[in-house]
């Protein structure tokens, strides 16, 4: 039987940046679903807080050279890699020079949000999915960490349905309580730029005012399945999960996390109807 392809879309991935709970879910769960027998790709920003040499990162020529639009305007994308020796995993890093050539990951040096977050997870997850498709890779399942990831559900149910290459993957999505760069609504222009996109009313009417809540009630309005994966999460977060009417997978300890979330794969391309 074709073992089921994962592919894990990440705002950061330990070694490459600080251990938090996100980075290192995104470190140990592709390992740990590799291990249950399914075939796996991981996809990261560029951070410019990321030690290129001290990582071994290298642009993949043959996968760069595409140009994603973004609010009419044009954005080269740039990938790069990397392995994590120990875990025998190769990571995709989404690059460009404008959105994430930054001293910061997300906020400013005084801790206010960078203006154009909502443009740096419309490019990232654009560009996982052109990178993907050029790589000639189909996805079972996509499971999404953080919110730069939080515009995939969206991208995969209404942007990239009709395209053969993602007309039958499934989208996972997980709420953490760490939501750092997240701390104000995106740019009040957001619904107007994925309406530029061609997303329809059903999609910009629910992010008219785009904070956390709204996006990632967005997010597991057009998931498959959803994934409590901190214990305790914000009360306005935990209200999305708790109404979401797709699959959900309660929180899990380490312990039993990436045999659990196996199984819940498992589930979701079983079970789940398409929206």
């Amino acid at each position: 039987m074709e073992k089921k392809r994962i592919l894990f879309v990440s705002q950061e991935i330990y070694p490459f940046l600080p251990k938090s709970e996100i980075s290192h879910n995104a470190r140990k769960l592709p390992q740990g679903t590799q291990e249950n027998g399914k075939e796996i790709r991981v996809f990261t920003p560029r951070f410019g807080s990321i030690n290129e040499r001290r990582h071994q990162l290298h642009e993949v020529i043959r996968l760069s050279g595409m140009n994603i639009i973004i609010d009419d305007h044009d954005h080269p994308l740039i990938i790069k890699v990397a392995s994590i020796p120990t875990a025998r995993i190769q990571v995709y890093f989404i690059d460009n020079d404008e959105y994430f050539k930054r001293k910061n990951n997300v906020s400013e040096d005084d801790g206010s949000d960078y203006k154009d977050n909502d443009e740096r997870s419309m490019f990232f997850c654009r560009g996982v999915l052109e990178t993907v498709k050029k790589l000639g890779w189909k996805p079972d399942v996509i499971h999404c960490h953080g919110w730069m990831s939080s515009l995939m559900p969206l991208y995969i149910k209404k942007m990239y349905n009709k395209d053969p290459h993602f007309a039958d993957t499934k989208v996972v999505y997980s709420i953490y309580e760490d939501q750092q760069g997240f701390a104000t609504e995106w740019d009040a222009r957001f619904s107007e730029k994925l309406a530029f996109e061609g997303f329809d009313e059903s999609v910009t009417s629910l992010v008219k005012n785009p904070t956390l809540e709204a996006i990632t009630n967005a997010a597991v309005t057009f998931s498959d399945g959803v994934v409590q994966s901190s214990e305790v999460i914000a009360p306005e977060l935990q209200g999305v999960y708790d109404k979401a009417t797709c699959l959900k997978l309660n929180y899990l300890p380490e312990e039993n996390l990436a045999k659990g979330l196996t199984e819940f794969f498992d589930k979701v391309i079983e079970e789940a109807v398409l929206i």
